[in-house]
């Protein structure tokens, strides 16, 4: 069988993108997703939340897939679900 990413919760700091606003009235948001750890290093982390069902390419990965890379510093929860 296959070994297959664990899933995961995370609860992140985003950024917030701005235009003709007043800065001073913003700050980052609060978000969370649900996907596959697919990549873990020590400043930072990559989940995919959406991929192929079938087996990767010959060239391996996927290249539809998407997800988040996210920063370990803006992280405020990671949790592993269990995905059985």
């Amino acid at each position: 069988m296959e070994r297959r990413p664990g899933l995961v919760y995370v609860r992140y700091r985003d950024h917030v993108l701005y235009s003709r606003m007043d800065p001073a009235a913003l700050s980052p948001q609060i978000r969370e997703a649900v996907g596959w750890l697919i990549y873990e290093a020590p400043d930072y982390l990559v989940i995919s939340w959406d991929r192929d069902a079938g087996p990767p390419s010959l060239r391996g990965g996927d290249p539809k897939a998407s997800g988040l890379v996210l920063l370990r510093s803006d992280i405020l929860e990671l949790r592993r679900l269990n995905s059985s």
